[in-house]
């Protein structure tokens, strides 16, 4: 998959495999109704850091209905959707097919650019204001844009 203009590929949902969700399209709204986090960069059971580096962020959008993609029928269950970094040195590489259990996975380098420039932020900066955890997630050297805002936008490129 490859995000639009000045995007980059990514990778979201695969199929067949138990407890991976074929990622939903449409329209998600980041919103400061849930509080995102920052990857800690830690190695999981295969040695793959899932969710980045230390420090990337984490864009948590909720629960979601997506297909179960390990079952033929389509039936719909409850998932995460997040848009996070993956481990640069094993899947980044292996970023543009379908890979993970239903979040949308992207470079670190379009990680930072979002997470710098405040892309899907305007509802965090507004929190930020009054609340010391928003303050504490947004980074002190960011440079938002003042074109920022709250959806991701989620299509299936593969699509006629």
């Amino acid at each position: 998959m490859r995000a639009g203009s000045g995007g980059s590929r990514v990778s979201t949902g695969q199929p067949g495999r138990r407890r991976y969700f074929i990622t939903p399209t449409g329209v998600f709204l980041h919103t400061d109704a849930i509080l995102d986090y920052r990857a800690e960069g830690t190695y999981n059971e295969n040695g793959i850091r899932g969710l980045g580096v230390k420090g990337m962020r984490v864009s948590d959008f909720g629960w979601v209905w997506a297909a179960k993609g390990w079952d033929a029928d389509g039936e719909l269950g409850e998932m995460r959707l997040l848009l996070h970094a993956t481990d640069p040195d094993v899947l980044e590489a292996r970023l543009g097919r379908p890979a993970s259990q239903g979040c949308v996975r992207i470079p670190a380098p379009m990680n930072r650019f979002l997470d710098h420039h405040g892309v899907l932020d305007s509802d965090y900066e507004l929190a930020a204001l009054s609340d010391q955890r928003y303050r504490a997630l947004l980074r002190p050297d960011r440079q938002p844009t003042p074109l920022a805002g709250r959806a991701l936008v989620v299509i299936d490129s593969s699509r006629p």
